[in-house]
């Protein structure tokens, strides 16, 4: 195995020169492509299930197939990095994304086009983990900085592929498949520079492996950070899954609803712009915690109880607040010393956070159908955001997850 040599380090340990704009490229086009194998099935959900036959049971494990996935995979995925190589892996997984997006879009089987999401989103997984671990070795002086890059090609990635799915399927007669395997080829373009590093792998702290799962649930900080990560990703789940049916019971029609929705996507794009440039600025990132946390109480309150035709106002403070998507990322870089401690606490952090997050919305759908109402379902989001406030305060505060005493030091 080849490793980066000397020429290519920076003062501060960092990747410098050809090799660095190449890792830059590179973690910018597999960001765009960690979401469109999720937000390209939302938009033509009802044409697939009804073109596949696809059952009730089939179309609500479809839904679920991301947090299963992302959990699942994302827990493996520093043990599959030891033993492969992170830039051969990523390579992998981007080939692993897009044949599973390519084969769900030319498959007429309901089993077969689960079975290829699975495949899809086990790249995307991957790749959730990987990428804070690539830029905390390879850009461990400008974390904050490349987290932006990260999380704002992400944040576009997700939009592109939820606004664009329905256009492409109407610009192609209402064919679904053209609509969903367009996305397989952003990835077969991701994996280009992915190629070309594969050759080039970092050398990585063998003594570090001992920092696993066992060691990170004794870890006060690591499920912190995971019960930070798990309940900003449940509010995102509830939002997009209900928000439109929130605003068309409020009064909006399906396409003032529709509109309201891509604003409230949009906004995550600039918030992700600024968030972790302004996190890593500080040791200390429980005033960002706090401030999100005042943008959704107000959002959600305005959207409970406002007048319906300013909800699309409070839709946007909740999108602002949402900016706590990118601030837990960040904290994986900020809260360790080595990427090898970034990898564990990414894979433990996303793990248990995605199966936190996953009840979202399954709880709201009974809450709104039992009540008829929803009342229950903001009492449940306030609730939410109260512990998003406690356990982020604690991961927000300034110090390592080597230093504590449960977890072995590396």
């Amino acid at each position: 195995m080849s490793v980066l040599t000397h020429q290519t380090r920076g003062r501060t340990g960092g990747t410098t020169g050809s090799l660095a704009w190449l890792l830059v490229l590179g973690i910018v086009l597999a960001a765009l492509n960690l979401r469109t194998a999720v937000t390209s099935v939302g938009p033509v959900l009802d044409r697939i299930s009804s073109g596949l036959g696809m059952s009730g049971v089939g179309v609500g494990l479809l839904t679920t197939l991301p947090v299963l996935i992302f959990a699942s995979v994302g827990a493996v995925t520093p043990a599959l990095a030891r033993k492969i190589g992170e830039h051969r892996l990523l390579l992998t997984a981007l080939v692993a994304l897009g044949s599973g997006l390519l084969i769900r879009a030319m498959v007429g089987s309901a089993e077969v086009f689960l079975f290829s999401s699975a495949l899809a989103l086990s790249g995307g997984a991957v790749g959730n983990v990987l990428i804070p671990t690539l830029i905390k070795r390879h850009f461990p002086g400008r974390a904050g900085t490349m987290t932006t890059v990260y999380t704002t090609a992400l944040a576009a990635g997700t939009m592109l592929a939820a606004a664009a799915t329905v256009p492409i399927e109407r610009a192609t007669d209402g064919n679904w498949h053209v609509a969903l395997g367009v996305w397989a080829a952003l990835a077969a373009v991701a994996a280009i520079p992915w190629l070309a590093l594969s050759r080039s792998e970092p050398e990585r702290d063998t003594g570090s492996n001992d920092l696993g799962p066992r060691s990170l649930v004794r870890s006060k900080l690591a499920w912190a950070v995971a019960a930070y990560f798990g309940t900003q990703s449940m509010v995102a789940y509830i939002m997009f899954g209900f928000l439109p049916k929130m605003l068309i019971d409020g009064g909006y029609t399906p396409g003032q609803a529709g509109l309201t929705l891509g604003v409230f996507t949009a906004i995550g794009i600039p918030v992700s712009m600024v968030v972790p440039w302004i996190a890593s600025k500080f040791a200390d990132q429980r005033p960002v915690v706090a401030a999100f946390v005042v943008f959704y109480t107000i959002g959600f309150l305005g959207l409970w109880l406002a007048p319906a035709n300013l909800a699309w106002l409070f839709a946007v403070l909740v999108g602002i607040g949402m900016g706590s998507f990118p601030l837990a990322l960040t904290m994986l870089a900020l809260r360790t010393r080595t990427p090898e401690a970034t990898a564990a606490l990414s894979a433990f952090g996303q793990s248990a956070g995605y199966l936190i997050a996953g009840a979202g919305p399954l709880v709201v759908g009974v809450m709104h159908e039992a009540s008829g109402g929803w009342t229950l379902s903001f009492l449940l989001l306030f609730a939410v955001v109260g512990l998003q406030l406690a356990t982020g305060w604690y991961a927000g505060r300034a110090r390592y997850l080597e230093d504590e005493k449960a977890v072995p030091s590396l």
